[in-house]
């Protein structure tokens, strides 16, 4: 939902350029339309095959984001007590909630426990342990699918993936018949799914389909051996096209294979993506600073840095940056580079791009994921707003910060 109409950028019926003058930058912005029509496009293509869309909070966890999907009628992918709260305080359904992550704490476990929720998603045997025994002590029955790690290489960058038998994520697949076998000792704990996450930002979908033969193989056995299976998680890791003619599977196809390979399994599917909900629906707004070159180099410097957006510095991310106000001067090849004292506080580097001026404002495209939800104060700078578009309209759904929030816990 962002495109140009006479040389201003909008997002939906919103000019970007008027928008970033009210609300300042560097600012973040959604398209409350591209969030919901990335939703439909999962949960439509499942059909009939019975199924949930579990949104994963990690990808953007603003309350108004979680809000909408969870009007929508998303369940929640989480991986902390902290996401939990979140959802529930956006009026997200907790008997829709699964509970990822290699290292719950005991009070997250207890906290979910007492909201819940649908189910956790195990990792190792000391955490079914730990489950066996928070449940108990609630007098419940905890259901839980193990993860698996199937040992298959998704093929992206290596810091997010995560099925390969070097990775700290799930249990050997060759390894997961006996764990379910010790589970049954746990008398508090429920056997209801097997699930699977083998990394993200995956471009080609054809290693899930191959991890996702497995887990319905390894399903079939376990169901085979008296062990009520009821669902498979297939966790999410969809990519997005971030540089031009990068092209991300299409939802609909990808689900097509999906259900091919589930259609007589008589097992429902849950699916947990992130961002590819999100991840197009948002930019990072942000305003020239300075001009200026060390020799051959030009430099573009803007109010957004790395604490704003880590992405290029932690993963060497490509993020399209466009004018909000097309200028019609010639490109210029640049790094565009924020204010935070370190040489690694870079958007682009020697990137061919718009011939933007002082005072002119850019869009850091596709920022949508893993975008506001890993900034950070570094420099002591104040986090960025959000804000949501809705049609002609918008709201700030997160309001930029003080310098006293900077300070707000702190004593001398």
């Amino acid at each position: 939902m962002f495109s140009y109409s006479d040389n201003d950028l909008y997002c939906e019926q919103v000019a970007l350029a008027d928008l970033a003058a009210h609300v300042g930058t560097p600012a973040y912005v959604y398209s409350s339309q591209t969030i919901l029509a990335n939703y439909r496009a999962y949960d439509e293509a499942f059909g009939a095959l019975p199924h949930t869309v579990c949104y994963a909070v990690k990808a953007n966890s603003s309350l108004a984001v979680l809000a909408l999907l969870a009007k929508a009628g998303a369940g929640f992918d989480i991986v902390s007590g902290g996401e939990l709260a979140r959802v529930l305080a956006a009026g997200g359904d907790a008997s829709r909630v699964v509970f990822s992550g290699v290292g719950k704490t005991a009070a997250e476990v207890e906290y979910a426990l007492g909201h819940g929720i649908h189910s956790f998603n195990c990792e190792s045997e000391p955490e079914l342990v730990l489950l066996d025994a928070m449940a108990a002590r609630r007098g419940v029955k905890a259901g839980f699918s193990i993860r698996v790690n199937p040992d298959v290489d998704a093929a992206t960058h290596p810091y997010i993936a995560t099925g390969l038998g070097q990775h700290k994520f799930g249990i050997a697949i060759e390894r997961a018949r006996a764990v379910y076998e010790r589970a049954r000792g746990y008398t508090n704990l429920s056997a209801e799914g097997v699930s699977c996450h083998i990394g993200s930002q995956i471009l080609d979908a054809s290693p899930i389909l191959e991890a996702v033969d497995k887990l319905v193989s390894l399903a079939q056995r376990l169901r085979a051996e008296s062990c009520p299976i009821r669902h498979l998680d297939l966790g999410g890791g969809l990519g997005i096209s971030y540089r031009p003619g990068e092209k991300a599977p299409a939802v609909a196809q990808f689900v097509e294979g999906l259900c091919d390979r589930l259609a007589n399994a008589g097992l429902s599917v849950i699916v947990e993506p992130g961002r590819s909900i999100v991840g197009p629906a948002g930019m990072l707004l942000t305003r020239v600073l300075y001009r200026k070159q060390n020799g051959a180099k030009e430099f573009i410097v803007v109010d957004a840095a790395m604490n704003d957006l880590i992405r290029p510095a932690l993963y060497h991310a490509h993020h399209e940056i466009v004018p909000l106000r097309k200028s019609g001067l010639p490109p210029v090849t640049a790094d565009v580079v924020g204010p935070i004292c370190e040489s690694g506080d870079f958007l682009a580097r020697d990137r061919m791009m718009a011939n933007a001026m002082p005072g002119d404002y850019l869009a850091v495209c596709a920022a949508g994921a893993y975008g506001f939800v890993q900034s950070s104060n570094y420099n002591s700078r104040p986090r960025a707003p959000e804000v949501l578009v809705e049609g002609a309209g918008y709201r700030v759904i997160r309001q930029r910060e003080t310098y006293l929030d900077l300070m707000r816990g702190e004593t001398v």
